[in-house]
């Protein structure tokens, strides 16, 4: 039995919850990305970060090149797992299921649905994430929203058993996430150090973003267990980094530095490089703050080019799906730095995008978000793309 961490939250319900959409307002700033430093980038286990190798530099301009459609006619996607040994499993995140997707024919196999999901607003059934012990446990983790809270549960998969019957009952590995009808966070992720990081959303509620006594508006690391991860910035605590507004990317670079991207409210979306222990500002600071007190994202966009999802590396870059946005930016890396201007991709052709997932080779999943509440399902159906980028 997974001994379960508990927290307590006292969630808050103001007016905010009207107010303070995920970047929906049309605020002031420029209309293009902006660049900057970055501060910090070590990961706290990686001694490749702090090499003194030069980093080779990716071009300053890229390509994407749609190869296929992978499949389509999905609702509400948003968590997307590829498995080792071929198939992408996809969460819904309104009926609460996994499906398996065979990514040669395209074909769906549901494996379940997840008990004690309670979809609404921005909730439901979020990120999933592979067992790093996958091959011998066949583990599968979820966050999710429940009548309650948010939580991050694991399941057993059971390939052999019959379709809708193949996930084992979930097993809570931790709870006590702060859920609201917005800014719910979800996104989960195994590091490079086998440790389980999770991004969330302060609900609306400002001032938990700054408490680092919730677990809103953060980013937590934990053992696959759902123990404060050794090495932690703040003693026997799951709190990683601090004054996020909602975040709904993770991902590591080659020298293992984590990745963020987090939703604005009315001016800046951001990409962040996430170094133990920092406060990312909000809601003191949207954007830079050009306080030492505060961590400045290494780029800025203003929220009708952004409302950032997932992201992914591959090829020196950094991949970013935009929901409001409707593009897919690429911020070429030299470090912890931008180096050359992001680019947009597939400006309006697939509607929202949801996850992005690194499938080696220069390939990358999409995933686009139409279902959602918030897009145009006649446009098309959600579905998965098949993608070479540089």
């Amino acid at each position: 039995m997974v001994r379960v961490r508990a927290v307590t939250v006292v969630l808050a319900t103001t007016a905010l919850l009207v107010t303070a959409g995920c970047s929906s307002g049309g605020g002031g700033g420029p209309a293009g990305p902006s660049t900057l430093p970055g501060i910090g980038s070590t990961a706290p286990t990686s001694s490749s970060s702090r090499s003194a190798t030069p980093e080779e530099t990716p071009p300053a301009k890229g390509s994407v090149k749609v190869l296929r459609t992978v499949t389509e006619d999905l609702n509400s996607p948003w968590g997307l797992a590829p498995l080792p040994g071929g198939g992408l499993l996809v969460s819904s995140r309104d009926k609460g299921t996994i499906t398996r997707i065979d990514e040669k024919t395209g074909g769906k196999t549901l494996l379940g649905q997840v008990p004690g999901v309670a979809p609404a607003g921005e909730g439901g059934l979020l990120g999933i994430a592979l067992s790093p012990g996958f091959a011998a446990d066949h583990m599968i983790y979820a966050y999710m929203t429940t009548a309650s809270d948010n939580r991050i549960v694991r399941m057993l998969y059971e390939e052999r058993k019959p379709s809708g019957e193949q996930l084992g009952a979930p097993d809570t590995v931790f709870k006590g996430i702060p859920k609201g009808m917005i800014h719910n966070g979800g996104r989960i992720a195994f590091g490079p150090d086998g440790m389980l990081y999770a991004g969330t959303g302060e609900t609306g509620d400002r001032g938990l973003a700054q408490d680092k006594q919730s677990l809103g508006g953060k980013i937590l690391r934990m053992t696959p267990d759902g123990e404060p991860a050794p090495g932690n910035p703040f003693p026997d605590s799951p709190v990683y980094s601090y004054g996020h507004r909602n975040v709904q990317g993770l991902a590591w670079d080659d020298k293992q530095r984590l990745w963020a991207s987090e939703f604005g409210q009315d001016t800046w979306d951001e990409l962040n490089q996430i170094k133990p222990g920092d406060n990312y500002g909000w809601p003191v600071v949207e954007g830079i703050g050009h306080n030492s007190k505060y961590h400045d994202p290494i780029v800025r966009w203003h929220t009708d080019e952004a409302s950032p999802s997932g992201i992914a590396y591959a090829g020196g870059s950094i991949w970013m799906a935009a929901l409001k946005g409707q593009r897919l930016w690429r911020i070429p890396l030299n470090g912890t730095k931008a180096s050359a201007a992001p680019e947009a991709f597939l400006r309006g052709t697939y509607g929202r995008l949801r996850t992005v997932v690194s499938a080696g080779g220069g390939k990358l999943w999409l995933t686009t978000s139409e279902t959602d509440g918030r897009g145009t399902p006649a446009q098309g159906d959600d579905r998965i793309l098949e993608l070479q980028v540089k």
